[in-house]
């Protein structure tokens, strides 16, 4: 039983590559090779309860004056949106929902995830996306959540 748990796991860990949310449109951002944001790989990862979530936003974003809307999404193997980080260091301030958050500038940002869903209950073990989408282009990296 144990054995027949594991290999599900991994099968599942394997499969989730294929389970890339339905929204994630361009990745990256940049059609020039060049791109205009970047989500870096939280840390820690794997992570037991809290991670953090470096992204850059890059000066070519902010080339026509406009601000720049960001989102950042945590979404389960299955493609369900589990969670929103909140924004630290925001100009309008910290803890914020990353959810259509504007940025007036570029720079090297950092979002918090404690762990839990929606409603506030801790997430199970296992691997998760975080998508961030920035003007309607979106990249994604998987993360691990541990117990």
């Amino acid at each position: 039983m144990r054995r027949l748990l594991g290999v599900s796991i991994v099968l599942l860990t394997m499969l989730g590559f294929a389970f890339v949310p339905a929204s994630a449109q361009e990745v990256g951002g940049g059609s020039s090779g060049q791109q205009d944001f970047e989500l870096k790989p939280n840390y820690p990862n794997p992570f037991n309860p809290e991670t953090n979530i470096p992204f850059v936003l890059s000066e070519r974003l902010f080339e026509d004056g406009r601000p720049v809307v960001v989102s950042i999404r945590i979404y389960n193997l299955l493609k369900q949106p589990v969670a929103s980080p909140v924004a630290k260091d925001h100009p309008s301030g910290d803890g914020l929902p990353l959810v259509n958050l504007e940025y007036t500038r570029p720079g090297e940002y950092e979002a918090f995830w404690d762990g839990r869903d929606a409603s506030g209950r801790p997430v199970a073990s296992g691997p998760y996306w975080c998508q961030i989408t920035v003007n309607g282009r979106s990249d994604i990296i998987r993360m691990f959540v541990t117990k």
